[in-house]
């Protein structure tokens, strides 16, 4: 799919429409994530980018790239603990 979009120059001064095209992807692709829109796969896939760059996006922008909250992260403590008891 193709989409136009309208840019006043005063916003674009030293970048290229390849630049402006890469940014803007990735811009709408970090908003999905974090919104929950997009999983981080199809982010990537979205932007064009592979898992590292998309990584190296999140943290630059304060975008928690792993999503636990502390009910899920205590109970894969327990459920590892469990696990390496048993060995």
């Amino acid at each position: 799919m193709q989409v136009v979009v309208n840019i006043p120059d005063q916003y674009v001064l030293d970048m290229n429409i390849g630049e402006i095209a890469r940014q803007l992807k990735l811009s709408a692709a970090l908003l999905m994530f974090q919104a929950g829109q997009l999983s981080a796969g199809a982010a990537c896939e979205f932007a064009e980018i592979d898992r590292y760059a998309f990584l190296e996006a999140c943290a630059r922008h304060h975008i928690a790239a792993i999503d636990y909250d502390a009910d899920e992260l205590e109970t894969d403590f327990e459920n590892l603990k469990r696990t390496y008891a048993s060995c």
